[in-house]
């Protein structure tokens, strides 16, 4: 016998495991893969969206401040005229101002950064001059007065409309007699400046200051913080001269000067200071960062920032920024919206967590055979895990890869780091949950277990200490929730166990409803054993007899489903709050208003304009006086039918008619007297009549008062019994609250009255209000229809308003997506359920066939025994949702969200919104039929099936 030779591939594995694995179940692994790496995308790109709707709102919140709040103003006061006059006319130079603007822009500390093509230096006198020149404006017979101010780069930040720009002819002084200057388009209009016009301002002790206008100027972005930062050197003010209202007025403007040309102020007793305005850019400042943003402001506002730039440009220097107060408003808004956003998060993270778990365990249970064989053949555990790892690596790696990249590219911003460590986490959860659920279940080698029915096991004491701890924390979870609120810090930072509380609510029914599953199953399979055929009963069997494991199933699902319902639930109270805020603030679906009567005939042209179905007229008056007090009252004069057939229709404080028609003895008394003064033997405190009476004969009992509707802060502080009101011509009529509604259409707020027209002088009743009921409404043709002096309010614009910052925005989209995650997680496990039983199910009917079933049984069969599981997670996943929407709903105020302005009204509330609670579970229904039936489908046609089977029925 010839000797054995070893060959030099002896010791190789010819066939490795992984790629044995991989060749054999090619459609688990791309299944996991795909499962992998769409989890990974979503959970990479949470941190960065979060972050760069937080990063756009706050650039949102610093752009929509005016810049005079943003602008960080360096100011240094007058100098000493006690000063020599070189000293104070060196200090107002251009070359000197601009070597300071360099030191203080080099103080700015990041992340706080200049917008250099914003900023700018310059001197302004601080105090207004008159100018006495005829052909000025005069409103009131007062002469205007101005300021006379030299701003760097006027060029550069204005269009030239007429004349030239200014210009410094040799060395200006302090006693230089004529300076050039320009005017903006507005304070040319205002007070009638034209090219060549010479004003002469006041000296100080000497000549008074030719000032030659030799251009006219448009700023090229009024609103930034060259201009806005001094408003006046754009657009001139008219001030009134005394604090009486009744002072006379004059316009108040300004003269831009060159640069070269500041020391002529010298000469005037305008009493220049020197200025350097920080304009900063925040286009790349991360709201991350806020607290060292916050940190760099302060330094340079009242830190050592300041120390040094009152060593280099004067030791008098101020600097003043109400930027700071800007970020404050802006993270008090982040915060109140943070907490929403991560109990968003939280839900969908929970949930893309079971479904992985789920997906692990499925494949442990489907491979229980394979590697107890494995184990029974000398297997350790490390090996076995260690071959399980890499083969789910293989898959879990690159797909998890995948995912991060998808998600670095479709949300190019953010930090990095969050989204990565995110990815990464799906991805080794991924490839630990079927080692470890390996290593659980094969500690010891055996080659079979007893079956552990459903309804047959018991839980074990340790399921039972962890199921109770659970319930614990998540009574727990609802009852901070339900105290404190999200609005007061939960879901902050140490504080994850409130975020927690929709998904502990629906982990805790999941696990009652595993508790219970075999209750139905047991009281089914005994009333359909007393049926005649075999399709229920033995659907009732194998549906009975479904392991212990596909519980985890039902826990995904009823997970997945109630954060689908707490998720739409609060999208659509947001949409909700923002219905009712705008229909608030309208009072129907467009409001034409003003301060005054409306013209004649504007309520019927309106009526005809493009989509208006009706017009409701209202005379509201603002300053309505209660006993003739010093608080004012809104007042409402209506018709009362029209108004309630509005009211009604709208939702919005409806009313019967008849309770505001007054009796046909009400009339309106026009005394100017004291109401006080009445003889009505009524309480003092609220008499019925507005008129005097003699001191003898009987007494008159005065007007009946006009039933009033009021809102109950008004009802609270006035009562029910009659009061006077005087109105905005001096007359008075005498009121009676008879309804009490919390709003109403024609008086937007919490403070108003409702009276009937008919009992109020014709002054009155003339409407300054017109709310407008149809559909597509222009505002510009309202405009035209009512004329050019009244306001314009479109419901569907008012309402668009709401989601102006991107912080709501990037909120609801995430809500959005956690819904839309939320149910596609519920049909993933789904179908991860049916996959795994596929194969059993096929041998099952492979036999039955063969045994005479027919396949209308078999997909009865089949539908059957699906259904059990999926109406107990559809119904349980339904009522869940349900029941936490109503436990949370205290602690949940969505007000914040949905408006996002400070002192807004209470009109966020959570709701449960019908269709995120039933559209999944009638998802979770049709899709467990018809997977049932397509499998009895496919394996009907098998021929394999056609020829083991006995005979086929038609």
């Amino acid at each position: 016998m010839r000797p054995h030779r070893r060959t030099p591939l002896a010791g190789r594995v010819v066939a490795p495991w992984v790629r044995t694995r991989l060749r054999v179940a090619p459609g688990v692994a791309v299944g996991l893969a795909v499962l992998v790496a769409v989890t990974a995308f979503l959970a990479a790109a949470c941190p960065l969206a979060v972050d760069r709707s937080e990063d756009a709102g706050l650039r949102r919140a610093v752009a929509d401040a005016e810049a005079r709040r943003t602008t960080v103003q360096v100011t240094a006061p007058p100098l000493d005229p006690g000063f020599p006059r070189e000293r104070r006319e060196s200090a107002l130079r251009p070359d000197v101002l601009r070597r300071q603007y360099a030191t203080v822009l080099g103080e700015v500390r990041r992340p706080l950064t200049a917008d250099r093509t914003q900023s700018s230096y310059g001197a302004v006198t601080s105090t207004p001059l008159e100018v006495p020149d005829a052909g000025l404006s005069r409103p009131s017979g007062l002469p205007p007065r101005v300021v006379l101010a030299a701003q760097d780069d006027l060029a550069g930040h204005a269009r030239l409309r007429s004349g030239r720009l200014p210009r410094a002819t040799g060395t200006i002084t302090a006693t230089t007699g004529a300076v050039e200057a320009a005017v903006t388009t507005g304070t040319a209009a205002h007070l009638r400046i034209e090219v060549g016009s010479v004003l002469h301002v006041p000296g100080a002790e000497r000549a008074p200051l030719a000032v030659h206008v030799t251009g006219i100027v448009a700023p090229r972005q009024s609103d930034g913080a060259y201009w806005g930062a001094q408003p006046l050197l754009h657009s001139p003010s008219l001030v009134r001269d005394g604090n009486s209202p009744d002072a006379p007025t004059y316009w108040l403007g300004a003269l831009l000067l060159p640069p070269e040309a500041a020391p002529a102020m010298l000469g005037t007793s305008g009493n220049p200071w020197r200025y350097w305005q920080v304009a900063p850019d925040t286009s790349r400042t991360p709201a991350h960062a806020l607290p060292a943003l916050r940190s760099a402001v302060s330094a340079l506002e009242s830190g050592p920032g300041l120390g040094r730039i009152r060593d280099a440009v004067d030791p008098a220097a101020d600097a003043e920024t109400d930027l700071d107060g800007v970020l404050d408003d802006y993270d008090g808004l982040r915060s109140r919206i943070a907490p929403l956003v991560s109990v968003a998060a939280f839900g969908t993270g929970t949930v893309a967590v079971a479904v992985l778990l789920m997906a692990g365990g499925l494949a442990a249970d489907r491979r229980r055979a394979e590697l107890g064989l494995l184990r029974a053949r000398g297997a350790s555990l490390p090996g076995l895990a260690g071959r399980l790892l890499a083969e789910t690596a293989a898959v879990a790696l690159p797909a998890g890869a995948l995912g991060l990249a998808a998600a670095l590219w479709a949300v190019p911003h953010g930090r990095s780091a969050y989204a990565v460590a995110a990815a990464g986490a799906v991805t080794l959860l991924a490839c630990v949950t079927l080692p470890l659920r390996a290593v659980v279940r094969h500690r010891t080698a055996h080659l079979g277990t007893a079956r552990a029915d459903v309804v047959s096991v018991r839980p074990s004491r340790r399921r039972t200490v962890a199921e109770l701890t659970l319930l614990v924390l998540a009574a727990g979870a609802v009852e901070a929730l339900r105290r404190r609120g999200t609005s007061e810090g939960a879901g902050t930072r140490g504080d994850a166990l409130v975020s927690l509380a929709p998904v502990l609510v629906g982990v805790i029914a999941a696990l009652v409803l595993v508790r219970l599953h075999p209750l139905p199953l047991r009281l089914l399979t005994r009333a359909t054993n007393r049926l005649r055929g075999a399709v229920g009963p033995l659907a009732l069997a194998r549906a009975s007899r479904t392991s212990v494991s596909a519980v985890l199933p039902l826990l995904a699902l009823l997970t997945a489903l109630t954060t689908a319902a707490f998720g739409g639930s609060v999208t659509a109270g947001i949409g909700a709050a923002r219905d009712r805020a705008a229909l608030l603030t309208t009072g129907a679906d467009a409001r034409v208003e003003s301060t005054s009567a409306l013209r004649a005939g504007a309520a019927e042209r309106v009526r005809r304009a493009p989509g208006v179905e009706e017009v409701t007229t209202a005379a509201v008056t603002w300053e309505a006086k209660p006993h003739d007090g010093p608080e004012s009252v809104p007042l409402a004069a209506v018709s009362p039918s029209a108004y309630a057939r509005l009211a009604g229709r709208l939702h919005l404080g409806a009313f019967p008619a008849h309770t505001l028609t007054p009796s046909p003895t009400a009339r309106t008394s026009q005394s100017s007297s004291t109401p006080g003064s009445s003889n009505s033997s009524n309480s003092p405190d609220s008499p019925g009549s507005s008129g005097s009476g003699g001191s003898s004969g009987p007494t008159d009992p005065g007007p009946a008062p006009l039933p009033a509707l009021a809102s109950p802060t008004v009802a609270h502080r006035y009562g029910t019994a009659p009061f006077p009101v005087r109105l905005a011509d001096g007359s008075h009529v005498t009121v009676r609250i008879a309804l009490v509604r919390g709003a109403t259409p024609a008086v937007p707020g919490t403070e108003f009255l409702v009276v009937d027209r008919s009992g109020l002088p014709p002054a009155a009743t003339r409407p300054t209000a017109l709310l407008v009921t149809g559909t597509h409404l222009g505002a510009a043709a309202l405009r035209r229809a009512a004329g050019d002096s009244p306001s314009v309010k479109i419901r569907a614009r008012e309402r668009a308003a709401y989601a102006h910052s991107p912080l709501q925005a990037g909120a609801e989209h995430l809500y959005t997506a956690a819904v839309v995650a939320g149910a596609g997680y519920a049909v993933l496990a789904l179908l991860l359920a049916l996959v795994r039983a596929a194969p059993e199910r096929t041998a099952l009917l492979a036999r039955l066939r063969t045994m005479g079933l027919t396949r209308a049984q078999g997909r009865r069969l089949l539908i059957l025994e699906s259904l059990p599981q999926a109406v107990l997670a559809a119904a349980g996943g339904t009522l869940t949702g349900w029941a936490a929407v109503r436990l949370l709903s205290p602690g949940i105020d969505l007000t914040t969200l949905a408006l996002a302005t400070p002192g807004a009204a209470d009109v966020g509330h959570l709701r449960t919104d019908p269709a995120s609670l039933l559209l999944p579970a009638l998802a979770v229904l049709l899709l467990t039929v018809a997977v049932a039936a397509l499998q009895a489908w496919v394996t009907g046609r098998r021929g394999s099936v056609r020829e083991l089977r006995a005979g086929e029925r038609a």
